[in-house]
């Protein structure tokens, strides 16, 4: 089947115009040659893209499934042009970009404005959730995860440590005390994240001893991790970056100082498999490194 690349250009466009017209005007065609072009792409194709009314259109269910597909073919063709093109400073296109929601919030959005200031032929769509899905599946160029990578198929590049440690309010250690080594937190209402109920943590001597860990909070958002801890009910393990004005301002101390926590949670970014990484891949990942 031999498709034409100026005609997929041309759906991704009707797509997101809802408009015959517009979309063609932009590749210099009339109306009618417009709709020979799509109809001769559905043609090749076998299916319906696009639902028609007399005022506009629509994608069919198969057109839903087939733009997705095609704003890749679309992106993979300029990085193709970008990347032989001697200006490799130049980022074109749509990038989308997965990240947590807290870190992606905090360390990821403020930087998206001063980068497509720089880059004004660059879009960015950025999906904050703390969901772990497949990026190749969903289309993305690129996430940025904490953590250690488990996915043997995406090629990873680190961009930062990100120290965890563990951290109680001066309220609690007032009333509790503070553990002096790992085992001494049975003995201290601990607040979890997830299905998390043991804590690694490496002693200076070489010793990596696994700590079994209870308390009567436990949450799936970070967030509320630290507004507990905050709160004077227990001690939590946290990443420095989410508490590190909580420490400064002594609203939160550290425990344990003398242990690393394990395993090392660091920030990665993550994108699909190839030789070289797309221009505006690049690009983003080497700005977001120096931030």
């Amino acid at each position: 089947m031999a498709l034409d690349l100026k005609s997929i250009e041309l759906f991704v466009r009707v797509a997101a115009l809802g408009a015959m017209g517009k979309a063609g005007a932009e590749f210099g065609l009339s109306p009618t040659a417009t709709t020979q072009r799509i109809r001769a792409l559905e043609k090749s194709l076998g299916t319906a893209l696009l639902n028609r009314t007399t005022r506009a259109v629509s994608l069919s269910a198969d057109g839903e499934v087939f733009l997705a597909h095609a704003k890749r073919i679309v992106s993979d063709v300029e990085d193709a042009v970008a990347d032989v093109q001697s200006d490799t400073s130049a980022v074109r296109g749509e990038l989308r970009i997965a990240g947590s929601a807290s870190f992606g919030r905090r360390f990821i959005a403020p930087y998206i404005g001063e980068f497509l200031e720089a880059h004004p032929e660059a879009s960015i769509q950025l999906h904050l959730s703390d969901a772990v899905f497949d990026i190749i599946e969903q289309g993305y160029d690129l996430a940025i995860r904490l953590g250690v990578p488990v996915s043997s198929t995406l090629q990873s590049r680190k961009l930062a440590p990100n120290p965890r440690i563990v951290v109680a309010a001066p309220s609690y250690i007032a009333w509790h005390g503070a553990p002096e080594r790992p085992s001494d937190l049975h003995a201290h209402n601990c607040l979890t994240l997830g299905e998390t109920r043991s804590w690694t943590m490496a002693a200076s001597d070489g010793t990596v001893p696994e700590t079994k860990v209870q308390g009567n909070f436990t949450t799936n958002y970070a967030e509320a991790v630290t507004e507990g801890v905050l709160s004077g009910i227990g001690i939590a393990r946290k990443c420095q970056w989410e508490i590190a004005e909580h420490l400064e301002a002594g609203t939160l101390v550290p425990v344990l100082e003398n242990y690393t926590i394990l395993p090392e949670w660091n920030v990665f970014a993550l994108r699909p498999p190839a030789q070289q990484a797309p221009a505006r891949v690049r690009i983003f990942t080497d700005f977001l490194k120096s931030k």
